[in-house]
């Protein structure tokens, strides 16, 4: 399941962020990559070791975890490390799988996080590749698209300006990316039914089988 987030960052923290991302030093994005992927990636990332970006870095990881949304369809257990990365005209990103593991964590969702604007840039879309296609991503900025880490996908090729993103992976509290589909639709249904009728008999039955799906499919 792919969903799309908006209004994850306000407009002044992504005035924020980019102000940040302005001074902050960039490195070859591909000493990040696995020894496959390094191959066909092509971009910049602003460099981990950087602690002027640690009070952002700790900005987007708040807004991206406190986003209700976000919870219900990732039902997030941590959060890595964010990667800053910036495609410039001529870079990419060529088809490729998230590793696995990172940072000793397994990874079950990927994220971008959207910082620039649509229009301040030529290509860069993200692109999630699947058995019927593509389904291509160009977000406003401050918006997000949360992703199965399991699928394989890519950057097409910039060609004017640059693209700011924030990156990131999760491991979920329901590693199977069928199961957070279900328990999302579920939740979001009860949610809906609430609004309408309030607490009812069919709303307490509801509520009933999505916590007990949960103690069936949840790792703590």
């Amino acid at each position: 399941m792919q969903i799309v987030i908006g209004n994850v960052l306000s407009t002044e923290e992504l005035r924020r962020v980019r102000a940040a991302l302005a001074r902050a030093r960039f490195v070859d994005g591909a000493a990040t990559a696995g020894f496959a992927a390094r191959l066909v990636k092509n971009n910049r990332q602003a460099e981990a070791s950087d602690r002027s970006l640690g009070t952002i870095r700790k900005l987007v990881a708040e807004r991206v975890l406190a986003n209700e949304v976000f919870r219900l369809a990732v039902r997030p257990k941590a959060l890595s490390p964010l990667l800053f990365s910036r495609y410039q005209k001529g870079m990419r990103y060529g088809s490729h799988v998230d590793d696995a593991l990172m940072d000793g964590m397994r990874t079950d969702v990927s994220f971008t996080l959207f910082l620039s604007e649509p229009k301040s840039y030529d290509g860069g879309e993200l692109a999630i590749e699947g058995v019927s296609g593509e389904e291509t991503f160009k977000l406003d900025a401050g918006a997000l698209v949360a992703y199965s880490a399991t699928s394989l996908h890519h950057v097409s090729e910039v060609t004017r300006g640059a693209r700011l993103a924030a990156v990131g992976w999760v491991r979920s509290f329901v590693r199977d990316p069928a199961r957070r589909e279900l328990l999302f639709d579920l939740d979001t249904a009860r949610r809906q039914m609430f609004a309408r009728e309030g607490k009812s008999t069919e709303f307490d039955l509801v509520s009933k089988s999505l916590a007990n799906l949960l103690r069936m499919w949840v790792e703590d």
